[in-house]
Formats: structure tokens, C-alpha cells, sequence
């Protein structure tokens, strides 16, 4: 029997984004509490976003090597299920706050999957294990690029979902190829400017939709 690709929608900064992709069937959403990138959300905004969801939609804060006083405010003003590290932090750093985590591990060119095996084994207490393209002008993801999957080997130990440059477009193939147990999407589902870019921040309702249809298809 498959098992179902799980969906995680990051990097929601509106309470009718994150109502959005609930109501197409995401599994996750994430809010991102790194004030390095346009899509980064205020605890206020926070709480608004996570009251207005359905049940049954996990909320994912991530974190890019912050102080621990910066996880803990907000730990405190915000019920987030789950912690999302997505920069150089070490594992004794991502277990200390009593929330199960994902530890984000970048793919560079030429990576070599010894290397990777490696990275991924100090992580053993990791709920699961997020694979994203490398940083690109030091932006840690929702940069829109992919990685070569091929690349990644077997083995883990930990659930693993694959990130980097996802869309409707490709998602399939990807989930085909790399078989994770969830793929997590920001900039393959965001909105057009008024110059054609994406806005970051900012989702498209329909690209949503439309992203989840391929993973359910892909599943099929």
C-alpha cells in the first residue's frame, strides 16, 4: 500500500493564506520567525494565522540560527507543534527546547551522499530530516532552486522531506524519484507582482491548489 506524500505550506504570512491551504488539504503550514527574509511574520500575526486554522494542521515555526531567547519568547506567545531549524545549528541546540524538530540540511553541487549520510546522523533526535538546495546569497531557502535528487541516498533512519524549488510543475517527478515522506513549498506557490515576480510572503490560492492536486496525483 502507498503511503501519502505529506504537504507542508511554508512561509504563510496571512490569515487567508493559511486558510487557503488547509482548505486545499496541506498537512503543514510555516511560519518563519527569521527576520532575514521577506517572509517573516510577527508573533501577533502568528497567533491570528494559527486561530483561524481548522484542526488537524500542524504549525511549523522556523528558526535560522537564532539566540535561544529568541525561541523561547516565542515558544511562549505562540503554540507552535513543531520546530523547523534551517541554518548551522548543532543538534544539542535544536533538542533544548522540548519541541519535537526537523533539521534542515542544504544539498550543494556535487555533494557527495557519504556527506550527506554524515551530516544527517548527528541529528538523531530530528523528527524528520528536511533536504533543501544551498544557500543562495544568504538566503537559506525559498530561494526557488532545485538540487539534483538524485544525489540523495537511502538510509537515514528519520523521515525525510524534500524541499527546494518545488511546483506544480515538478513536484510529481520529484515525489516519483525521491519517494519523501513530505515535500515543503514557499516561492513555487507564491503570487505575482504587478512586475511579474513573485511576492515574497504573499500565495497564490490557486498555485496551492494546484501543487497539492500533483502531489495527490503522484500518489496515485
Amino acid at each position: 500500500m502507498s503511503v501519502r506524500t505529506r504537504v507542508k505550506i511554508c512561509g504563510v504570512t496571512r490569515v487567508e493564506d493559511g486558510l487557503a491551504a488547509a482548505r486545499a488539504g496541506c498537512d503543514a503550514i510555516g511560519l518563519v520567525f527569521w527576520p532575514g527574509t521577506p517572509r517573516v511574520v510577527a508573533v501577533g500575526r502568528a497567533r491570528e494565522i494559527i486561530a483561524a486554522l481548522p484542526p488537524y494542521v500542524t504549525v511549523v515555526g522556523l528558526f535560522v540560527d537564532p539566540e535561544p531567547g529568541h525561541v523561547r519568547a516565542t515558544l511562549a506567545a505562540v503554540p507552535l507543534d513543531l520546530l523547523q531549524f534551517h541554518g548551522r545549528e548543532p543538534p544539542e541546540f535544536c533538542r533544548a527546547f522540548d519541541r519535537p524538530y526537523l533539521k534542515a540540511i542544504p544539498v550543494a553541487s556535487g555533494a557527495a551522499a557519504t556527506g550527506l549520510l554524515e551530516s544527517a546522523a548527528r541529528y538523531v533526535d530530528a523528527m524528520g530530516l528536511l533536504f533543501d538546495a544551498a544557500p543562495v546569497a544568504g538566503m537559506p531557502g525559498g530561494t526557488g532552486r532545485t538540487f539534483d535528487w538524485s544525489v540523495l541516498p537511502t538510509g537515514f533512519g528519520r523521515p525525510v522531506v524534500l524541499s527546494g524549488g518545488l511546483s506544480a510543475v515538478n513536484v510529481a517527478d520529484a515525489i516519483r524519484r525521491v519517494r519523501p515522506w513530505a515535500v515543503d513549498v514557499s516561492s513555487g506557490v507564491e503570487a505575482d507582482g504587478a512586475d511579474g515576480r513573485p511576492q515574497k510572503g504573499v500565495k497564490d490560492h490557486a498555485r496551492i491548489a494546484a501543487f497539492i492536486e500533483e502531489v495527490r496525483h503522484a500518489d496515485g
